[in-house]
């Protein structure tokens, strides 16, 4: 490994984090994170979407820590709610939200709907920038399932103990980690992401600055 094979994951959530460095430990670079940077700037999520948001919080870090970035964003979208939480998911019991306030108000906004009605899926986005700011890769994946009436399991974050995997008839609360790392959105995105970043280093792009236009896709 090369002392410039580092990437810094652009997120202070510390589930975030440690999902990330399970996802893409496999790769041959160095994995920080925000805590070893202390001028890491405060990035205002105000996108419309998850792919605004990511690419926020990518290239806006990138050009304050001269550093390659990954921005992640990510939420619960709900059919019936038209498309909510979305990208106020961290926040929709309010700037504060723990994940229970969150969860306790999306079961209120569902209260009395039936089965077919609480369809929903999770999505995650995920931009790569390089030390320049540049956008590198692009890649968004989706996992479909309904919202459980109440809670189910402990393993997991935000609305995982209510998020059931339909094939499965258990929500990701009750699947654990291991599973949720195959099934999940986040790690639909990583891969696709580690295989773009395995390109970047493979033709020394990574160490160029090249700007290849790269984006995936992926979801069910």
């Amino acid at each position: 490994m090369t002392a410039s094979r580092r990437l810094v994951l652009g997120t202070r959530n510390r589930h975030k984090v440690e999902e990330l460095r399970s996802l893409l430990g496999l790769l041959d670079i160095e994995l920080a994170t925000l805590d070893a940077y202390p001028e890491a700037v405060d990035v205002v999520e105000d996108g419309d979407t998850f792919a605004a948001n990511a690419t926020l919080k990518a290239t806006l870090q990138a050009r304050c820590l001269k550093q390659w970035v990954l921005g992640e964003d990510s939420g619960i979208v709900v059919a019936a709610l038209d498309g909510a939480p979305g990208v106020y998911s961290a926040r929709y019991a309010g700037p504060a939200a723990t994940d229970d306030a969150n969860n306790q108000r999306l079961l209120r906004e569902l209260e009395g709907l039936d089965r077919q009605q609480r369809a929903a899926h999770y999505v995650c986005h995920m931009t790569l920038a390089d030390p320049e700011g540049q956008v590198r890769a692009n890649c968004e994946a989706t996992c479909h399932g309904q919202i459980r009436r109440e809670s189910a399991g402990t393993d997991g974050f935000g609305y995982d103990p209510l998020f059931e995997v339909v094939e499965y008839h258990r929500t990701f609360g009750e699947l654990g980690p291991l599973v949720k790392r195959v099934l999940s959105h986040r790690s639909r995105a990583a891969r696709m992401l580690a295989a773009q970043i395995a390109k970047l280093i493979e033709t020394g792009e990574w160490e160029r600055g090249e700007r290849p236009n790269i984006m995936g896709k992926s979801g069910r």
